[in-house]
This record gives C-alpha cells, sequence and structure tokens, in this order.
C-alpha cells in the first residue's frame, strides 16, 4: 500500500485507532514513507518537472477572504497557494483541503477539468505538498464553501511526512523543538503568536501616541554589573575583550534622557544565565521606558491605563480568563509594602524599632532570614513568604525598601524606603518601575556597595561599578519615572498560555546527541 493511499484513507476517517507499535516497528513505518516520496520526488525529477525548481506563483485571494466574502466570489475565478492537508480520492475526481496563512479550505480537483496528465500526477501528490489551485468559487451540495479547480500545480515537495497527531503532553518537547511543525497542524498556536504580534504593535501603538520615541541600545556591553542577575560572556576578537549580553536595558536609556531625550521605550532581548521554569528562558523580551519630569506614580498610571487598554483589544473586554481564575484588569488595587505585609502576615514594619526586632518577627514566623539582615530585608522577606501569592487581581505594591532598590529614588520623608513598585497579577510579578534615582553620589554608593556584596557572594564574581553612567548623572538627570516589564508573561496571561515556552516561537532547549556538532 502507498503512503498516499494510507493518507487519503485517513482523512476520510481521522478518528481511527491504528494499533500501537513498537518503536523499532515506527522507524521502519517512517523509513519505508522517506523512501516513497524520495522516489516521487527523483521521478518528477526525471520527467523534468522538478518543484524545487518553482519560484513564483501569482496567487490572488487567501482561503479566509473566500470564507469571509463567499456571497461577492461565488462563481469568480481565484488563484490560491498552500500546503496539502488531507486529500480523499473517489476516482475521477478528489477532495482536498488547502491550508494557506490565513486558514483551511476544501477544494475539488476533477480530472475533465484539470486534465489526464495533470490528475493522474495530483493523485501522487502527498499530504504535506505545497500546491497551486486555480479555480471558481462554489458551494457544495453539503453546503460547503470550496474552490473547484481548473488548474493544478505542484509547487514544492514535502518528504517528510506531517504527523498524525502531534499534541498531548508526551509530545510537548517535539513540539517546542520543531515548531514549525507545531505551527502547521496545530491552528491554535499560530494564533497565540499573531496575538504577540498584535500585542507588541498595541504597546507601540500606545507609547507612540504618548510621545515616547523608539530606540535601540546596545546588546553586548564592555562590563557585568553589579546586578543581581547572572550574565553571558563572550569573547571580541578584533578588541581582544570579554564582553557581556545585557541583562537589562536601563542604564543606556537613562543616559538618553541625560542627553536630552524626554521620553524614551525599546522593545528589547534580554539575556540572563539563569534557571528555567515555566516563567523563565534565558532570552526573554522587555519593554522598558523613561519619561522626565514624572515619577513611580504617573508610571503607575501608564500601567493601568496600558494594560485595560490590551486586554480590550486583544481580549475583547476587561475581564480576561487566565488558567481557570477571572482576573479584572479594570480595577487595579494599590498597597504600600508595608501594608501589604501587614494585611496578608499579621506583621507590622512599624512595630520594630531595631533590626533585631524585625529578625525575631521573621522567625516568629518561621521565615529564614540572614544572621545580618535589617529591617528592610525582612519586609521584603516577608513579602515574598506571604504576599505574592495572595495578589491575584491586578495589585500595585510601592514603596519598596532601599536595600533591594539600588537604582530608586528614596522617599525624602522616609529614607529607608524607595519610590519603587512593582504590579503583580495571578500571584506573577510583571513589572518593576521608580522614580529614578539621579543624586550621582548616591548612585556611585550603592552601586559600589552591590558589587562588594556580589563579589563577597562569589569571589570569582567580575562584576564592576559602571562609573561612566555615573558620570552621565554627574551631568545632570532630570526627574524621571522608569518602567520596564517583560513581554511575554504579558502574552501569556493574555492569550492563557501556560508556559513560557507556549509564546515563545523557539524556546531555548537542551541540545539532543545528534544535533551536537
Amino acid at each position: 500500500m502507498s503512503e498516499n493511499h494510507v493518507n487519503q484513507n485517513q482523512s476520510q476517517n481521522p478518528q481511527a485507532e491504528e494499533p500501537e507499535l513498537t518503536e523499532e516497528e515506527q522507524a521502519q513505518k517512517l523509513s519505508e514513507v522517506l523512501q516513497v516520496r524520495r522516489d516521487k520526488l527523483s521521478a518528477l525529477q526525471q520527467a523534468g518537472r522538478d518543484p524545487f525548481e518553482t519560484t513564483v506563483y501569482n496567487r490572488d485571494t487567501l482561503a479566509a477572504q473566500i470564507t469571509a466574502n463567499f456571497e461577492g466570489l461565488e462563481g469568480k475565478t481565484v488563484s490560491l497557494a498552500g500546503r496539502m492537508m488531507s486529500c480523499r480520492n473517489m476516482g475521477k475526481a478528489s477532495f482536498a483541503d488547502l491550508q494557506d496563512s490565513s486558514g483551511r479550505i476544501q477544494t475539488y480537483i476533477r480530472i475533465n477539468d484539470v486534465g489526464e496528465e495533470a490528475y493522474e500526477d495530483f493523485k501522487k501528490w502527498d499530504i504535506g505538498d505545497i500546491i497551486g489551485l486555480e479555480g471558481f468559487v462554489f458551494r457544495t451540495r453539503r453546503g460547503e464553501i470550496s474552490v473547484h479547480a481548473q488548474k493544478i500545480q505542484l509547487l514544492s515537495k514535502s518528504l517528510l511526512p506531517l504527523p498524525e497527531k502531534f499534541h498531548g503532553l508526551k509530545d510537548m518537547d517535539l513540539r517546542y523543538r520543531q515548531r514549525y511543525v507545531d505551527l502547521i497542524v496545530n491552528p491554535e498556536v499560530k494564533d497565540t503568536f499573531v496575538k504577540r504580534s498584535q500585542i507588541l504593535k498595541e504597546i507601540r501603538a500606545y507609547l507612540d501616541e504618548k510621545g515616547f520615541l523608539e530606540v535601540d541600545t546596545p546588546i553586548l556591553l564592555p562590563l557585568e554589573i553589579g546586578a543581581s542577575a547572572r550574565s553571558f560572556m563572550t569573547h571580541h576578537n578584533t578588541l581582544d575583550m570579554d564582553m557581556y549580553l545585557r541583562i537589562e536595558t536601563e542604564l543606556y536609556l537613562k543616559r538618553l534622557i541625560v542627553g536630552g531625550f524626554d521620553r524614551v521605550y525599546e522593545v528589547g532581548r534580554i539575556f540572563r544565565n539563569e534557571g528555567m521554569d515555566t516563567k523563565h528562558n534565558p532570552e526573554f523580551t522587555t519593554v522598558e521606558l523613561y519619561q522626565a519630569f514624572t515619577d513611580y506614580k504617573g508610571m503607575m498610571d501608564l500601567v493601568e491605563e496600558l494594560y485595560k487598554r490590551l486586554a480590550e483589544k486583544i481580549c475583547g473586554g476587561l475581564k480576561i480568563t487566565y488558567q481557570g481564575q477571572e482576573i479584572d484588569m479594570g480595577h487595579w488595587e494599590r498597597l504600600t509594602m508595608v501594608e501589604a505585609v501587614k494585611k496578608y502576615s499579621g506583621c507590622d514594619y512599624n512595630d520594630w524599632a531595631t533590626d533585631e526586632d524585625a529578625r525575631n518577627a521573621a522567625k516568629e514566623k518561621h521565615v529564614p532570614v540572614p544572621a545580618d539582615a535589617t529591617k528592610g530585608t525582612v519586609l521584603a522577606e516577608l513579602f515574598d513568604a506571604f504576599v505574592e501569592e495572595k495578589l491575584i487581581q491586578p495589585t500595585f505594591i510601592y514603596d519598596y525598601p532601599v536595600e533591594n532598590s539600588p537604582l530608586a529614588k528614596r522617599i525624602p520623608s522616609n529614607p529607608a524606603f524607595t519610590q519603587r513598585f512593582e504590579y503583580f497579577i495571578n500571584a506573577c510579578e510583571y513589572g518593576n518601575a521608580f522614580s529614578e534615582l539621579n543624586d550621582p553620589i548616591d548612585q556611585k554608593e550603592r552601586f559600589e556597595k552591590q558589587v562588594a556584596a556580589k563579589k563577597k557572594e562569589d569571589p570569582n564574581s567580575r562584576a564592576q561599578v559602571d562609573y561612566d553612567y555615573v558620570t552621565a548623572l554627574e551631568y545632570g538627570l532630570a526627574p524621571t519615572g522608569g518602567l520596564g516589564f517583560g513581554v511575554d508573561r504579558l502574552v501569556m496571561l493574555l492569550t492563557d498560555s501556560a508556559s513560557i515556552r507556549d509564546v515563545l516561537l523557539f524556546p531555548t532547549m537542551k541540545s539532543l546527541p545528534n544535533e551536537k556538532g
């Protein structure tokens, strides 16, 4: 039995279950299929009809356009091109499903219309082949919108068969590795990435409307900064110097504010040599933006306005569903970190007279903290232990301790805290914002403490103070509000995707043995 005949029968009864094959039997079956397809290609090439030599095919209509505008197109001739996804051969006529970038449509191919030679060639084509077709639009007796072919052409040969079942947990790793196949056979996956593009488009449109200028800043940096994130390192041969892939876009963007730009943003690729899970990938996309003459509360208003707009544009309303949980994007709660910790843990920062009082409070709550932990450090640890998991609905947490906010401006009336916020949805942090620190003396001291702490933790650390950024601040940075948020987590939220790998076209994967050079 030929592969083509098998495909045709399967398309007629897609629910039919085949007996489970052993790995050896599966490999043997695949080998036979591959040989059949290569033999077909050789026959075409020997006959002077090599499909890989085709360069141009003039199509004028997409499948979705025919479906959406059937009344206007009925009886009219159209030209289509796409992948053949099924075929039902009924002797001198066949039905085939053609899939293009917009969707699928049924086509009807008859020997009397396309000619005997073309029809005989068509019967040898395989599921997955790229084909071109010209014909008129009609509706079948069963009422299905279709295209009646008058001309057909093989445009490219598929040498590997499409999987019959390319879904289910057992195949998730393969789906991520072979995203190109995943996109072909699972239309909902393609929809996710179309929405990702729409989300980025809306973000850019919103910021452009607000007067922000999109810019690009360096990805390769001459030093490893002292931030807690771990960098990837490479070596520049011409300059004979080690360089580092950026872990943020912040410092260069703020240099531009120093230089006289009032509002800038970057949709930037970020690289962190850290762990991987459903919310983390070593490379990911962020949006960072900076606005002169505003503060973190101005950024708060911007976030709320932007996220409401995205929910309405992408999801059709302010109430969305994520993994079974209804999220109301129309309502955002605002709590200081002190208020949030008191609300969810019962511990009140204002009751602690000393750092020791704070450490004792943590001990009573069975929250481990360093022996030299300060009040601010303890507050942050209690937040992680008791608060974050409770923040299901959109919530701003603001006024962070200075200990974990090295780039944020202090609150003048309470210098132990900074003008910083993070916002949380469904117990997950989505973004971070500051009233940017513009005191170069304070900034230098914080950078030096940060680098010293990193080197104490890791004596081999190459972390350095970015003194050039300090120099930039010495020329004067206007009062500035800054915001950074992850695009990937946002796409997960708005597409109801459980894993970050579901919203990355090509997520980072461990190499298989046969992929190594």
